[in-house]
């Protein structure tokens, strides 16, 4: 290696060396307060290029600069980083030492900054989508099969939960996104309609009501009664078009999961009562689905918080579930 150390002063060219990345990942080294995010690129260039000439070629600054922030680099680590043998500097072990964990902290730094460019561009990221279980069993896997197809880098968090604490994680800034079917209650946040569905049964193939092209509340009057209790907005719903035929809705079995109703008619545990995104689960050979009459409709929405604005990634997932919601027929 060639050159001399020098005291010159070169202060403008030596701030260009390394931009925004001072404090970036010097705490790793323990490094900060004894050498510079600037000095430790610096003895890179010199160790990597073999000079301090070609160092301040490839840093674009004078040899002067080089060689001061060398020596200002020795003087606060304590020890030499270069011994001169025949006008040639030779590094030292402890720069031998040092440099290899310098080269981790550059390439740290490099993926720090792709990173950044791939979250500025919607390519990498956290996606946190909070639903009800009718979409999680349906539209959410398909949209989520499609929307990593484009950004595999992407991860997703999937919380499934009942409608009022789907409004409530995106109201809180909880859940970037919301899934939920009925009314939400909540004026603060922007909803966009997904599709409006009527609530239809499951029966299993060959029950003695199949026959018939919609059943209504007297129809199921006798029979086992699977849907979601009155505390959902379904639920409410089924127990007032039961009330409003003069009779009482017994639940047989309460639940909320569509896929569970189904099994639960497959084992003949009763008839589901179930909306159009619960119905979506039931298409398969051994089930038949009718109307319930009289019609009753559900509002399936997707849910973003007004506390500050949707990012790319949020934006592009809401459009995927659009899309796929549209397809599914609903």
């Amino acid at each position: 290696m060639d050159n001399h150390y020098s005291s010159q002063p070169d202060v403008a060219a030596a701030h260009n060396i390394v931009s925004n990345t001072d404090l970036v990942i010097v705490h790793a080294l323990e490094l900060y307060m004894a050498i510079s995010v600037r000095e430790m690129d610096v003895f890179r260039c010199v160790m990597q290029s073999g000079s301090v000439t070609n160092a301040a070629i490839t840093l674009n600054i004078s040899q002067p600069a080089v060689s001061r922030m060398l020596q200002q680099a020795e003087e606060r680590l304590g020890f030499r980083l270069f011994e001169r043998e025949k006008k040639r500097l030779k590094p030292t072990t402890e720069a031998q030492t040092l440099f290899a964990e310098v080269v981790n902290v550059f390439a740290a730094i490099e993926h720090t900054q792709r990173l950044a460019v791939e979250l500025r561009d919607g390519q990498a990221g956290l996606l946190t989508v909070a639903t009800v279980t009718g979409f999680g069993h349906t539209i959410v896997p398909q949209a989520v099969r499609r929307f990593r197809a484009e950004r595999p880098d992407v991860s997703i968090v999937i919380q499934t939960l009942t409608g009022p604490e789907v409004v409530t994680r995106v109201a809180q800034g909880r859940a970037d996104l919301g899934l939920t079917v009925g009314p939400i209650g909540d004026q603060s946040l922007e909803s966009t309609i997904l599709c409006t569905t009527k609530l239809g049964c499951v029966l299993p193939v060959g029950h003695r009501l199949a026959a018939k092209a919609a059943l209504s509340a007297p129809d199921l009057a006798d029979e086992p009664v699977i849907c979601p209790g009155p505390h959902l907005s379904i639920g409410a719903a089924i127990v007032i078009a039961f009330a409003e035929a003069n009779l009482r809705l017994r639940i047989a079995v309460e639940t909320s999961q569509s896929n569970i109703a189904c099994e639960l008619v497959r084992a003949g545990a009763g008839i589901a009562i179930l909306d159009g995104l619960g119905l979506l689960s039931a298409r398969a050979p051994d089930l038949v689905t009718r109307p319930f009459a009289p019609s009753l409709q559900s509002v399936a929405r997707l849910l973003k918080g007004t506390k500050r604005p949707a990012s790319r990634l949020v934006e592009e997932f809401a459009g995927v579930v659009q899309r796929v919601t549209a397809e599914s027929g609903l």
